[in-house]
């Protein structure tokens, strides 16, 4: 492992704030050196030190794929973690293992993979489900999207064990926000704008605004309302011609019976 690149790699990862185009070259670099050392997907009779720091090359880009808003390279450095934290348990737990299985967790909740999510969790040890602040969370969030506790998925921003949690977070608020303005929709012909903001968790009437604009609802700022945009009954065609044709075929049928 070039030990000048890893340092540089730890470096830029915990600058404040970290610097991501640094860290981006950095691990192209590192990963095509693990690549060359068959380190990537490593077998046995590797020395710890090298099985260390190649888990750690992946798990800073893991976290810097989520930094980045880069969710199909996350998937990657999972994917690839998945053999040093199941397959060499010689070595000493990495801190950061639990920290990005939560964040797992929660990616899965996005996708609305619930069946991947419990899945994922059945493997996890009893303790950590129960114990661990970084698997605990995704647990809770599951549970209170199952029961409709929107508001408590909302304020989960606030209790997030690490600040990448957020990003997740705030995806599973867009996902709600759009299922609550279908019910809106559904139950409702208008809405007070103060009203429709509360229940969407907008904090600033322009957000709601532009939030209105994307479902196409009417506002009406003089009045302080929202209509919302209402699905016509479909109309449908009783095809009269062919109805009667059939019917007549059939009564002549009878005819012929009796």
């Amino acid at each position: 492992m070039p030990m000048l690149y890893l340092k540089e790699l730890r470096q830029a990862f915990n600058a404040t704030p970290s610097d991501l185009k640094k860290c981006t070259d950095l691990l192209l670099k590192l990963k095509l050196h693990l690549v060359e050392e068959n380190l990537l997907f490593p077998q046995e009779n590797v020395p710890k030190d090298k099985l260390r720091e190649a888990r750690e090359v992946l798990e800073i880009g893991a976290f810097v794929s989520i930094r980045s808003r880069d969710l199909p390279a996350f998937d990657r450095y999972f994917a690839q973690l998945q053999t040093f934290y199941t397959d060499f348990v010689e070595l000493e737990r990495s801190e950061r293992e639990y920290p990005i299985r939560g964040l797992n967790l929660i990616r899965l909740l996005t996708q609305n993979r619930i069946a991947d999510f419990h899945i994922t969790l059945e493997s996890l040890d009893a303790e950590a489900i129960l114990e661990n602040e970084y698997i605990k969370h995704p647990v809770n969030l599951e549970r209170w999207l199952m029961e409709g506790s929107y508001s408590k998925v909302w304020n989960a921003r606030e209790e997030a064990p690490a600040e990448e949690y957020k990003y997740f977070v705030n995806s599973l608020v867009g996902t709600i926000r759009n299922e609550i303005a279908s019910c809106q929709e559904a139950a409702y012909e208008s809405l007070p704008l103060k009203d429709a903001a509360t229940l969407l968790f907008f904090t600033n009437q322009s957000e709601l605004l532009i939030f209105a604009q994307q479902r196409e609802w009417q506002v009406d700022l003089s009045a302080g309302t929202i209509t919302f945009k209402r699905k016509g009954e479909e109309k449908m065609e009783i095809p009269k011609k062919r109805l009667i044709s059939a019917s007549l075929a059939y009564a002549r049928e009878l005819e012929q019976i009796i």
